[in-house]
């Protein structure tokens, strides 16, 4: 294997769990054991292919009948689709299965994971059967392009992606008087406006967001920072960006303005209070809207998230590639192509998941315009993506991420001061980034 490759073996194997929630759109809900897909026989006179993935509950579903709607349309490949847990325990089975040479064919990989994998070179260059499809990168939406060209190469397409946004009770900020902010500022006035405290104890707090690093990751953009410094030697927020972020939220949480909810499950805590309206506001993920528009009891649109000096969005989800051992290639990109192309495959997904539409023939699909006119929030996530930045491409990501949950719980949970804080953050992430 690899020698990068291995060094990240072990590092996922450490990766917190669900720490990546908030970039999983929902992704993350079943957590039964996987069989292995190489063990499944093929039908006569088909070529079988091996997809693993990480959808499981009702977004497993929806994938599931995406693939035999492809099946039940294509007589001579077979594809196998086999849930293999989280995003982080999918990298971990397909690290081990590329070293015992049993990797599948195709595979769906949290973007932020595809650089380890490129860099290791076992991804397949797909240009070449991109080029025979007359299929160009300008056909996909180019926020969602940021994970999917390495070094020249497409090593993956994107596929399940979403984007963090503001969700909204706006029954809420009527009953105030108040409008959809659009800057910190106003999200300040906002969060402070709507918090309820009785007997010194607050019942309803202004906003809130899961515990992930996606969050502070947009809002250290949005003040025009970025996570790694354009060298990809250190950080990139050593103007005060970082300070700038987490002094905002400290405020906030000071005043009872911000609930920062509790590691453990906080995507779930979140969506919970929220639609229990014991929160204004919360930054979530575009995955979750359907969750909450189901069960929110109140008037609910969504938003951009409000900028600092900027605008500013990170990406998040999975793409989908190509193992470079795979030997069915052309049955492999046969149905990528479908799943990019057919209305029936990635298409009816999307309308189905509540995921970002990934090509821009979807985009301006009659479905999906019938879609957006009866759900216009389902509209403002895409409409973002031209706010979209990735500066968290590293092959070290994994191991930094760790580094940085332990900068953000040490300021937000344990009251550590801000500035010290991240400079320790600083100086371990430039020992990974020179390893």
């Amino acid at each position: 294997m690899n020698k990068k490759l291995s060094a990240i073996v072990l590092a996922a194997t450490t990766v917190i769990s669900g720490a990546l929630a908030g970039c999983s759109g929902g992704g993350q809900q079943s957590t039964e054991p996987a069989s292995s897909g190489q063990q499944t026989a093929s039908p006569a006179g088909k070529t079988t292919l091996q997809f693993w993935h990480s959808l499981g509950g009702k977004n497993g579903e929806y994938l599931d009948a995406m693939i035999k709607r492809f099946n039940d349309s294509h007589p001579n490949v077979e594809v196998v689709g086999t849930f293999q847990g989280t995003y982080d325990e999918t990298v971990t089975k397909l690290q081990q299965a590329i070293a015992a040479k049993t990797a599948p064919d195709i595979t769906m990989l949290e973007r932020a994971y595809v650089q380890m994998f490129a860099e290791a070179e076992v991804l397949e260059d797909m240009t070449p059967f991109m080029e025979k499809s007359n299929v160009s990168k300008d056909d996909f939406p180019e926020g969602l392009m940021g994970h999917s060209v390495f070094d020249g190469k497409v090593v993956s397409l994107p596929f399940n992606r979403s984007t963090p946004i503001m969700h909204i009770n706006k029954t809420m900020l009527d009953e105030k008087g108040l409008a959809i902010p659009q800057t910190w500022e106003d999200l300040k006035k906002v969060a402070e406006a709507l918090v309820v405290k009785e007997n010194g104890e607050v019942k309803r707090y202004g906003l809130s967001m899961p515990y992930d690093t996606w969050y502070p990751i947009a809002m250290i953009s949005q003040a025009n920072g970025k996570f790694f410094n354009e060298e990809g030697t250190s950080i990139g927020f050593d103007k005060g960006e970082g300070v700038k972020t987490f002094q905002y939220l400290k405020d906030l949480q000071s005043s009872g303005a911000l609930y920062y909810p509790p590691a453990q499950d906080s995507g779930n805590i979140v969506n919970q209070m929220f639609t229990s309206e014991k929160i204004g506001i919360m930054f979530q993920s575009t995955g979750v809207m359907g969750t909450v528009k189901n069960n929110a009891k109140f008037d609910y649109v969504t938003a951009y998230l409000p900028k600092d000096e900027v605008f500013a969005t990170p990406t998040g989800g999975a793409n989908i590639a190509m193992l470079a051992d795979s030997t069915k290639k052309e049955a492999a990109w046969e149905f990528i192509q479908w799943v990019n192309t057919d209305p029936n495959g990635g298409q009816q997904f999307i309308l189905d998941s509540g995921y970002l539409p990934f090509t821009k023939k979807m985009v301006e699909s009659d479905a999906i315009k019938d879609l957006w006119a009866k759900d216009p929030n389902r509209k403002v996530a895409y409409d973002q993506l031209q706010y979209a930045v990735d500066t968290n491409k590293d092959v070290a990501w994994p191991q930094i991420m760790q580094e940085f949950f332990k900068a953000i719980q040490a300021i937000m949970y344990d009251n550590k001061p801000i500035e010290p804080t991240l400079d320790t953050f600083k100086k371990e992430a430039e020992r990974l980034l020179k390893e």
